[in-house]
């Protein structure tokens, strides 16, 4: 008989020898072609999640800076105190003898000066300046003052057309005076904020939720552990509490209402609301520069003019920078420059100074003029993802302390940080985090989907009190 020989499956497997134990020997392994539906072995699989981000919540700088505090209604208003003496940048001296100061709000008169005071009158770069005696005052129909002046040292000779600077530095009467004297309303404005509501979600089917995989991780909070089907869930409300700051940061008041987005129901608009950086474009100081911060081009010059309009507003001396990376290197070159201990006028600041051990390249603080400031990086002008995307707003300086002002629902004057947010709160809901959970997984049946809903919600905003006394640093490079 001939000798055959089989080619099937069997015969090509033949030189595998099961094994009684996980122990590799030269035959009881299989190669990729003799499966093709598995591997040689099971990869090795690192359990602990790599943090490849480092720790990438952005959030912490209005706790730094600010609190939290309830209210109840749908508006927050307040009233800040208006400046204390008379001034106007935008006078017309017509002629040696006249002045007009212009209306203001319509055709309302604004004109607080009236016959008898002495004011100083200077150009429109303030450098030329003269002092003169009001004689009278009569109001045209356009709601537009004309004063009548005599100049001191004789005939007014500076003039311009509404940019002339005018303010009163006092009075004079003649013996036997009546009717002396201008009676002046303390002046305030008063100024307003809305909540808006925030909301997110978590969804997990109820087929994920029953495929256990654990990862470990440590959070951004510091703490480490295993996380199962949720850690996207616990990433999401982080993402959620990001959000919370940096709308409070970011809001913007809509010009005119906003229809909602189709599908979501509710209200019928959305109006927005006012958050750091669109209160301070609109009534605080903003500081900006082509080259502001740029690794060596920033100066003491910038600086003084910043400390030159913080006398103006009367700012408070302690304030505090949050900066982008490049603005805080500028600030560090700026300082060592004014340093010449050490060789070149390198500044060694730790280990008792020795230049063997290390270099201090970096300031946290300095004192100028007398002002202090205290400086420290801002995650959020940095991140990929944030404003380090975009680089208009190299920083912020924010007064340290707090403001007095009206609050209309006290009736009193309360003492409030610089900034802070209001949450909506009362004793049948407090919606400053809300989180709740719908569907039919993880024993909460309230619905027939076969998912588990986590819910996230706020509603707040943010109150930028005596915004004159913030500075908002932006670059104007092309």
């Amino acid at each position: 008989m001939a000798n055959g020989s089989f080619t099937g499956s069997a015969a090509a497997l033949a030189h595998l020898t099961p094994r009684p134990t996980q122990t590799l020997f030269n035959d009881n392994y299989l190669a990729l072609a003799d499966m093709d539906f598995t591997q040689q072995f099971l990869p090795e699989v690192y359990e602990k999640e790599v943090e490849r981000y480092g720790n990438r919540t952005i959030s912490g700088f209005l706790r730094m800076v600010g609190a939290e505090m309830p209210m109840a209604s749908d508006r927050v208003v307040w009233s800040e105190q208006g400046r204390l003496h008379i001034a106007y940048d935008d006078v017309t001296v017509a002629s040696a003898t006249s002045i007009t100061i212009p209306a203001g709000a319509g055709a309302t008169n604004k004109n607080l000066i009236g016959p008898g005071d002495t004011i100083v009158i200077a150009n429109s770069t303030g450098l030329t300046v003269e002092k003169a005696y009001v004689s009278a005052v009569s109001v045209a129909g356009s709601g537009v003052a004309t004063l009548t002046i005599a100049g001191y040292a004789g005939a007014v000779t500076v003039t311009g057309t509404g940019n002339v600077k005018v303010f009163v530095y006092g009075n004079e009467y003649a013996k036997g005076t009546s009717n002396a004297g201008t009676s002046v309303d303390a002046a305030f404005e008063q100024f307003s904020n809305k909540p808006i509501i925030l909301r997110n979600k978590y969804n997990v089917s109820g087929s994920d939720t029953a495929q256990i995989g654990w990862v470990e991780v440590t959070t951004e909070a510091g703490t480490s552990g295993y996380l199962w089907y949720l850690k996207s869930e616990h990433e999401s409300r982080i993402r959620f509490e990001d959000h919370l700051e940096m709308a409070m940061i970011e809001a913007e008041t809509a010009a005119a209402a906003l229809t909602p987005a189709a599908g979501l129901g509710g209200g019928t608009e959305i109006t927005g609301s006012d958050g750091l950086f669109a209160a301070l474009e609109n009534r605080g100081l903003v500081y900006t520069d082509a080259d502001f911060g740029t690794g060596g081009d920033l100066g003491l010059s910038d600086f003084d003019a910043i400390l030159g309009e913080l006398d103006k507003q009367g700012a408070i001396e302690e304030n505090m920078l949050f900066l982008d990376r490049s603005t805080s290197l500028g600030i560090d070159n700026m300082l060592a420059a004014q340093n010449s201990y050490g060789t070149g006028g390198t500044s060694y600041g730790v280990f008792e100074n020795s230049e063997d051990m290390a270099l201090n390249l970096g300031f946290s603080g300095f004192r100028r003029g007398s002002y202090d400031f205290y400086k420290t990086d801002w995650k959020y002008l940095n991140d990929a993802t944030t404003r380090g995307l975009v680089g208009d707003i190299e920083g912020v300086v924010v007064p340290a302390g707090t403001s007095t002002v009206y609050d209309q629902m006290l009736g009193k004057n309360i003492s409030r940080p610089f900034l802070h947010i209001r949450y909506r709160a009362s004793e049948a809901d407090d919606r400053k985090m809300k989180s709740w959970i719908t569907g039919s997984v993880g024993g909460n049946f309230t619905s027939d989907e076969d998912a588990m809903n986590v819910h996230f919600l706020s509603e707040r905003c943010l109150c930028v009190q005596a915004a004159n006394n913030f500075i908002l640093l932006k670059n104007t490079a092309a």
